[in-house]
Parts: C-alpha cells; sequence; structure tokens
C-alpha cells in the first residue's frame, strides 16, 4: 500500500514532484542534485500545509528509526530523527522512563517533535519539547552537517526547534527523558459549568497537578458558555495493577470516510451533551494507564476520516491571560453562535517556562485548539472572525495546525519572523511558509 503524503486535516491538497527516502544518516541525499525545494516529512500529523511541499520534493524520514545510545542512569537518549514516539515508549516506559512532554498523539517523529516544538499536558511545569534537547546533527543543503546544542552553534539550535523543517534535515537528536515510577497516571475528572469555572480549576490545579487540560462544549452558550470536564492528573506509584493492562490499545479503525453531513450541529450539540452528562458525579477519581491518558484519539486509527473527505481545519491559538477573559469568552460566544461546529475542543493555560525556539509558539496565556469540518466559505469567515480576536488582544496562532491564516495574520503572532528567517537553508520550503510570507523557494 502505497503511501499518503498530505497532512492530518487533508485540506489543502498537495501534489509533490518527488518523495525521496532517507535511510542513512551516514548517506544522506545530495539535495544540491534534487530539482526545486525540499522539506522533510514525517508521519504527517501536522494538521495544515506546514509539513507540505507543493510541486516541490519531499524527504521521507521514517526509515531513519534507529536508537544510537541511551543512558539508562541519566535517561539521556540520542536517536535518528524518524523514531516514532510510539515506539520510543514501548522502549523507555518499561524501563521507567517517559517523554519529557508529549503532544495529543504518539504517531510523531522526534524530527517532527523537535521542528515544531511540541508542548502537552505538563506545559506549565515542563515547558516544550525543545527544552529538553541538548542536541542534534542538521544536514544543510551544501553539504555540511552541523552539530547544534545551547553552546555549538546556538542561533541555528534555536532557529531550528520551532522551526517548521525550513532550517534543514535533522539527522538524529539527543534529548532528556522523565523519570517515571510506572505507566500509570492518578487521574482526576471534573466538570464544570462555565469558563469561569474553569479557570478556578485551572488555577487550583496548576501547583499541585502535572498534567492539566478539559474539553470544552463549544456549541452551548449563556450561563453555559464553555462548560466542560477538566482532566488532572500526576504519575501514579503503580508498578503494576491487577486486571489492569498498561499496553496500549487500539479499539477500532475508521473504515470509510463520513458523509459530510454527518458531523453537523445536531449531532455534536447530542453527543456533546451525553459526553458531559456521562461523568455521574461531579469529581471523579480513578488509576488509569498513560495511554488513554495522554493519547485519547490514538485508540481510533485514522480518526481524521470522520470528517469526510473535504477534510477539517484544526485551529490553534493562545492569548493572554487576562483576569476578565473577555477574548477567550467572546471566541467562544462568536463559536457557539456561528453553528459552524467544533467536534473537538481542547483548552489549558500555558505556564510561564520560556520555549527557546525563535518561532516557538506556546507563551503565557490560555490556549484553545478546535476541530472544525471544512465547509468552504462559512468556516473560513469565522475564521477570520476569530483571527480578529485573537490579533487584537496579541494572541498568536499555531502554524503545525494552521491551513489558512494571512501574512499579517503570521505577522502579527511571530514578529520576529524575519530575524529567523536568515537561517532558513535555502534549499527548504513548504507551503506554509510561502503562503504567509510571500517568499517563493529558491531551490538552489
Amino acid at each position: 500500500m502505497s503511501r499518503s503524503y498530505q497532512s492530518w486535516g487533508n485540506y489543502p491538497k498537495a501534489r509533490n514532484q518527488r518523495v525521496i527516502p532517507v535511510h542513512w544518516r551516514d548517506a544522506p541525499p545530495d539535495l544540491q542534485a534534487v530539482d526545486g525545494s525540499v522539506l522533510a516529512y514525517g508521519y504527517g500529523r501536522s494538521y495544515g500545509d506546514s509539513c507540505l511541499n507543493e510541486n516541490g520534493t519531499l524527504l521521507d524520514i521514517t526509515p531513519l528509526n534507529r536508537y544510537i545510545a541511551f543512558d539508562a542512569e541519566r535517561g539521556l537518549i540520542r536517536c535518528e530523527s524518524g523514531v516514532l514516539f510510539a515506539d520510543l515508549l514501548q522502549y523507555i516506559v518499561p524501563r521507567g522512563w517517559f517523554l519529557p512532554t508529549t503532544p495529543g498523539t504518539k504517531y510523531v517523529s522526534v524530527g517532527g517533535a523537535i521542528a515544531n516544538d511540541v508542548h502537552g499536558k505538563n506545559h506549565h511545569v515542563a515547558g516544550t519539547f525543545g527544552r529538553h534537547v541538548t542536541r542534534f546533527e542538521l544536514l544543510r543543503s551544501d553539504g555540511s552537517r552541523l552539530i547544534c546544542s545551547p553552546t555549538e552553534n546556538a542561533e541555528l539550535f534555536r532557529a531550528t526547534i520551532g522551526g517548521l523543517g525550513l532550517t534543514g534535515l535533522i539527522l538524529w537528536a539527543e534529548f532528556r527523558l522523565r523519570r517515571i515510577p510506572g505507566p500509570y497516571i492518578a487521574q482526576q475528572k471534573i466538570r464544570f459549568g462555565n469558563i469561569d469555572e474553569f479557570f478556578a480549576i485551572s488555577d487550583d490545579s496548576d501547583k499541585d497537578y502535572e498534567y492539566t487540560v478539559a474539553w470544552v462544549d463549544c456549541v452551548s452558550g449563556g450561563n453555559k458558555l464553555g462548560r466542560g470536564i477538566f482532566i488532572r492528573g500526576n504519575n501514579a506509584w503503580h508498578a503494576r495493577l491487577p486486571n489492569k493492562s498498561a499496553a496500549p490499545k487500539t479499539l477500532l479503525t475508521a473504515p470509510f470516510d463520513l458523509p459530510s453531513f454527518a458531523l453537523n450541529l445536531h449531532t455534536v450539540r447530542a453527543f456533546n451533551e451525553v459526553y458531559y452528562r456521562a461523568l455521574l458525579s461531579k469529581v471523579q477519581r480513578k488509576i488509569v494507564p498513560y495511554d488513554p491518558f495522554f493519547y485519547p484519539l490514538d485508540m481510533i486509527n485514522e480518526w481524521n476520516r470522520f470528517y469526510g473527505k473535504a477534510g477539517f481545519l484544526q485551529y490553534q491559538f493562545v492569548v493572554p491571560y487576562a483576569r476578565d477573559r473577555s477574548a477567550i469568552k467572546e471566541i467562544l460566544r462568536q463559536i457557539s453562535a456561528s453553528g459552524v461546529v467544533s467536534f473537538l475542543a481542547v483548552l489549558k493555560v500555558f505556564g510561564d517556562v520560556e520555549s527557546p525556539g525563535m518561532l516557538s509558539f506556546p507563551r503565557p496565556g490560555v490556549t484553545l485548539a478546535l476541530d472544525f469540518p471544512y465547509r468552504g466559505a462559512p468556516t473560513l469567515r469565522l475564521l477570520d472572525r476569530l483571527d480578529q480576536i485573537v490579533r487584537e488582544c496579541g494572541g498568536a496562532l499555531y502554524p503545525a495546525k494552521d491551513a489558512r491564516m494571512s501574512p499579517q495574520m503570521f505577522e502579527a503572532s511571530f514578529p520576529n519572523w524575519r530575524a529567523f528567517s536568515q537561517y532558513v537553508d535555502p534549499k527548504f520550503s513548504s507551503s506554509f511558509w510561502r503562503r504567509v510570507t510571500g517568499q517563493a523557494a529558491s531551490g538552489k
């Protein structure tokens, strides 16, 4: 079965001129001999077009999946950039270690985690993945191979972390892991009635819980605006539990693309009501395996097919943490009143742990990630209105999940992008970069 080199949102579609698998870190392809621009591609879990290179060449890094060294005492691991988080977890968790931070899917590569400087439920204590990277080797298109670290080629190190794969090809990386007592999480779920309750629970949780996040019902308005379920947890001191396997499970595979009418206001409203009421008590305490806690959507293979052939847009933003919460409330009101449904909505408060990357997205504030089935003009009009709110309060959008932000919105989100651009390799480009900067790929 041939691979599909698209993004996870299946929007926009892209046609690649060529795909070159990278099999050996010691014998990488001659990039100067490739016509046009190039871009590394891992497992395609970026939602928009930051992983796409329309009419250019993709460098498939998934064959770069070997471990190089592991210091089991210090939790320092070195591996090739195509190593999958899911495979890495199977290796390190039985040895008492875990990823320093992880996004909501384990089907991402180490190289992709660095390029997007991913964050997770523990951002308020651990920051982004890039904070835990100690060094990596970067292949530039002129054939040079540079060791980058906080002290060696330091500016290129900072540019590559969160640099969207534009500074060159990461061949291998070294990073620190987290010591854990076992593969379980002591989880609490708390039902809250509106957005103000969310903030009260979040403020109370950050000092005592390493992992915090919330599901939000974006359909309900009025005094139920922003209601949802808060999820928090800490590593549990259990090496094993009777009758409770910690092994990851896949429940099913989406068999086909759902028709476009399947996700509509009525079906999403009904789902949200059932999910919200399924928590029978206000607080639920439970010991759970790490996999469903961190990666609930991974239990359904190809879940992106639920959005149909037209695909979907994920929209994630961060706005400053204002005491009046006016921006986040207005965004929720706009969504609730629009009739444009978001099936998944994840809300979290970022901490003040600074990201090392020049273009890193996380910053102190409130972040909300939303999935919208693509319905053409109505979807795009809503997102344009949300852009205006985010921009006016000094917020930003997440490039790894974007498929349509304007150059003006990119400028507002990342005003230092021109300083970053001096580190972009002239051979590397992406559909996203050309769209938000207007800079054509030189391919030289």
